[in-house]
Parts: C-alpha cells; structure tokens; sequence
C-alpha cells in the first residue's frame, strides 16, 4: 500500500462535501496517509463558504471535520455514518487563507468507531476539533 493516497471526489458521488456529482457541492479531495492513519486535506475556502466578516460558516467548519473524520473509516475498509458530532470552535477561520484538516482513529468499540479531527492554520494553531462517534453499516 502507498504511503500517500490522493482521495479525489468520485464522479459518481452526489456527497455535498466530497461528492463529484453534486453541482452545489464542496469537492473535497484528501489525502489518505496509510503510514500515520490520517486523512489530511488542504483548504483554502472562498467567500462561497463564508458566515460573516470573511470568516468560515460555522456549518462549513462542521462540514470539513465530520469529512476528514470520515474518511477515516477507509483504515477498516467499512462504510458508516456519523451518529454523533461535537465541534469546537477555538478561533475565527478565514475564508482566504490556507487550512489544514485532519481527522484520525481514537478507539474501536464493536461497530463505533470513535475519531478525532482538528483545522489548523499555516502556523499550526489550532482553529477548531471536533469529535465524533461513526456506527459501521457495512464492510466497504
């Protein structure tokens, strides 16, 4: 297995963040780190996305977390859904400048997966973490 997969958004896929099919959508692409367990995406989002003042809706930051944490569940070749997400919103997140998210495994309790995912800026602060639970539907 390569040690960094790129995570394109797959045309067939009508998902708002990484969907391909959705005209509307984010089309988020990833990158999957096999050697760290973590999905990384760099962003920089547009005023498309924008709350107010030139800061990201608290809705998109939302978004961006439960994606990235998502994703995760690529590790253990599964499809789930989030059943619980809880952000925290540390600091504004400017809609012009460049973002880091990440999401990563923190435990496995029969069919929850349980993730942890942060934003960061270019200067690694920490601008939002989110939690969240996922239930395994099927094998992917």
């Amino acid at each position: 297995m390569t040690d960094i997969v790129r995570l394109e958004p797959n045309p067939a896929n009508k998902c708002f963040g990484c969907g391909g099919d959705n005209p509307g959508g984010m089309k988020l692409t990833f990158e999957q780190d096999n050697t760290n367990r973590k999905i990384v995406g760099r962003f920089v989002l547009s005023e498309r996305y924008q709350g107010g003042g030139g800061f990201a809706h608290g809705g998109i930051i939302a978004t961006l977390l439960d994606e990235a944490m998502g994703k995760v569940c690529r590790f253990r070749e599964a499809r789930a859904v989030t059943a619980e997400l809880t952000v925290e919103y540390l600091k504004p997140i400017s809609v012009e400048k460049e973002i880091v998210v990440e999401g990563r495994e923190t435990e496995q309790k029969g069919r929850n997966l349980f993730m942890a995912g942060e934003i960061r800026n270019e200067a690694g602060e920490i601008l939002a973490r989110g939690r969240a639970r996922f239930v395994v539907i099927a094998p992917r």
